[in-house]
């Protein structure tokens, strides 16, 4: 399936409305369309379910002013909304370039081409372009000369080819000459009767709704959005038409897809894989997602300068995230900064699994705010509350859900017992200063932890975002078990909330899921992965990479006394999320990555 085009209007504030072509429609009575127009946060355009939702500003009879709509199966005064999509029709095809997407494309990289590289990413807009990307540009030679490309085809069915003859990497001068007849919109419209020749233009009906989803004919085109004041006794329009035009429509980026690597020692010398229904396919096994979406509150163009704006609203990041998540088939899907829409709770965790692989048992929510509160109470005199609740109340969370396995664990001494599985999701606090609030937050969840342990014989995940590095305190407690005295983090404890220190401890195996690529042998691909990881802790070298930061945050640990890793999908390079400046970017809709692990559960002693 090809990858969804998007559409970006010409505006320079992504939060703003858009009114184009603006003309009040005046009647003797009933509705008045004052005008129509796009948010920038609804001009992205998807294949798979991303509407282009324009915005038309009413008039009613009473002079109130309003968004709702006017259909024809109820008038307002025998009056209603005809709404209509167009498609602008060419003699060609237009080509955007792979680093600058709302610029038409001039040259071509003719090495592209001839690897078989999706012809989309060959597309440059200036010579300068070209070499300033190249040494990011070259890496799609060097996978290519090492692999199949696992995209295909799919995007060259899209667009075409360009002219490639000739010698060189760049093909230039990518004109109406240049381009050849696969090129033009082939499929018949939807609306193929109405066709309208406006200045030398053809524009084909696409659509007679409000909200207009494009498909793969429309990349290149600019479509065009009519509203119109009808009687609903004639059926004819009153008054002329508000219009919206787009800007042309062009194809979503398309990352190279993410590997599965075995890491259980079985047969390092191939790549896990997705079965024909995109899951992972080996029997008794499941599959853990974590991911940190970056919040919609968090994604602005102040925090995140080098990321186009339409590549921050949400509306184009939702699609792009929903994409990539289903992409990955996990069994259970650990998402933070979920955000929900109220302004007060902005750090959600939400856990999501597969009904068909496991049921739901059990559910704890563990706020980090009421644990405070509880802690300042026991602890401190009257005086001192206030300032502990503002440095300790940060409105951060965990979920703990512990679930049932739907399917058998070959190998299990117990094949008739339940197989329970405890996953803890959770955003630690983010403010670098405030270690011991950190520390505090990961100590709180891994008691409770110990305590579903201590009553259940259950393997455990805990996955997140802990904002915390390796060989910090709070990743020592998580994979050491506990921390030293003498760590420099413990020097910050102003309300005495970590002493003694030898109470920083906890009983549970875990081990963190990724270390395993430090462990693993020889095989395709398994160098490059090992080059991702950090020797001196065995993590990987980053999970989150902005402008001003680039390092490991996130992680999935297990109890390694009930489950083993199986695979692990692979860790991304850094070259090739510097070509974009950092995350997020066009590619990537979030500053972290995700991690995706594969696991078994082991077979247990009975007590």
């Amino acid at each position: 399936m090809a990858d969804p085009p998007r559409v970006r209007h010409n505006s320079g504030n992504n939060r703003s409305l858009l009114l184009v072509r603006n003309r009040t429609v005046r009647l003797d009575r009933g509705i008045v369309a004052v005008g129509v127009g796009l948010k920038e946060e609804d001009l992205i355009i998807s294949q798979s379910g991303c509407e282009l939702t324009p915005y038309v500003l009413l008039r009613r009879p009473d002079n109130a002013v309003t968004t709702e709509d006017v259909p024809e199966s109820a008038p307002i005064d025998g009056h209603f909304l005809r709404y209509k999509w167009y498609r602008i029709q060419s003699d060609r095809k237009v080509a955007v370039c792979s680093v600058h997407p709302s610029e038409q494309a001039t040259l071509q990289c003719l090495g592209c081409v001839k690897a078989k590289i999706p012809v989309a990413k060959s597309y440059h807009c200036s010579p300068k372009c070209f070499s300033d990307a190249w040494q990011h540009h070259r890496v799609l030679h060097d996978r290519a000369a090492s692999a199949v490309n696992e995209n295909g085809n799919e995007e060259e069915e899209l667009f075409g080819r360009f002219n490639s003859t000739g010698s060189g990497v760049i093909n230039a001068s990518l004109s109406g000459s240049a381009s050849n007849s696969s090129l033009t919109n082939g499929s018949t419209p939807l609306y193929p009767a109405a066709v309208t020749r406006s200045g030398g233009e053809t524009w084909f009906e696409v659509g007679r709704s409000k909200t207009y989803t494009p498909s793969a004919d429309d990349i290149g085109h600019v479509l065009k959005f009519e509203c119109v004041v009808v009687d609903a006794e004639t059926k004819l329009p009153v008054g002329h038409p508000n219009t919206l035009l787009t800007s042309r429509v062009i194809p979503a980026p398309s990352p190279s897809p993410r590997r599965l690597f075995p890491v259980n020692g079985s047969d390092m010398n191939m790549m896990g894989h997705i079965d024909s229904d995109g899951r992972i396919s080996s029997t008794g096994t499941f599959s853990v997602l974590s991911y940190n979406i970056l919040s919609d509150v968090y994604a602005t163009s102040e925090s995140y300068s080098y990321c186009p704006s339409w590549a921050l609203s949400w509306a184009y990041r939702r699609q792009n995230l929903l994409r990539e998540i289903i992409g990955y088939r996990a069994d259970i899907v650990c998402l933070q900064e979920v955000y929900n829409g109220n302004p007060h709770t902005i750090d959600g965790c939400a856990t999501f699994f597969r009904r068909d692989r496991f049921s739901h048992v059990k559910k704890y929510e563990v706020e980090f705010n009421k644990a405070a509160q509880s802690l300042t109470d026991a602890i401190l005199p009257s005086a001192q509350k206030k300032n502990a609740l503002n440095r300790l109340v940060k409105d951060n969370v965990a979920l703990i859900v512990v679930l049932e396995a739907k399917f058998s664990n070959q190998g299990a001494d117990t094949p008739g017992k339940r197989q329970l599985l405890c996953v803890a999701n959770t955003h630690v606090n983010v403010h670098q200063e405030l270690k011991d609030v950190k520390l505090w937050q990961v100590h709180t969840l891994l008691k409770g932890l110990e305590k579903i342990a201590a009553s259940a014989d259950i393997p455990m995940l805990v996955c997140g975002d802990f904002n915390s590095v390796p060989g910090s305190a709070p990743h020592a407690l998580l994979a050491m078990g506990k921390v030293e005295p003498v760590h420099p983090d413990l020097a910050v404890d102003p309300l005495t909330i970590l002493r003694p220190h030898t109470k920083l401890t906890h009983q549970l195996p875990l081990v963190s899921a990724y270390s395993s690529f430090a462990r693993i042998g020889v095989g395709l691909g398994m160098e490059h992965q090992r080059r991702r990881m950090d020797p001196t802790t065995n993590e990987p070298l980053f999970t989150h990479c902005t402008r001003d930061f680039i390092g490991t945050l996130d992680y999935i640990f297990y109890t390694a006394d009930s489950l083993s890793v199986e695979s692990l999908l692979e860790l991304l390079d850094e070259d090739s999320l510097r070509k974009d400046t950092a995350l997020p970017s066009p590619e990537w809709s979030s500053d972290h990555i995700a991690l995706l692990a594969e696991f078994r559960c082991k077979p247990r002693a009975r007590r």
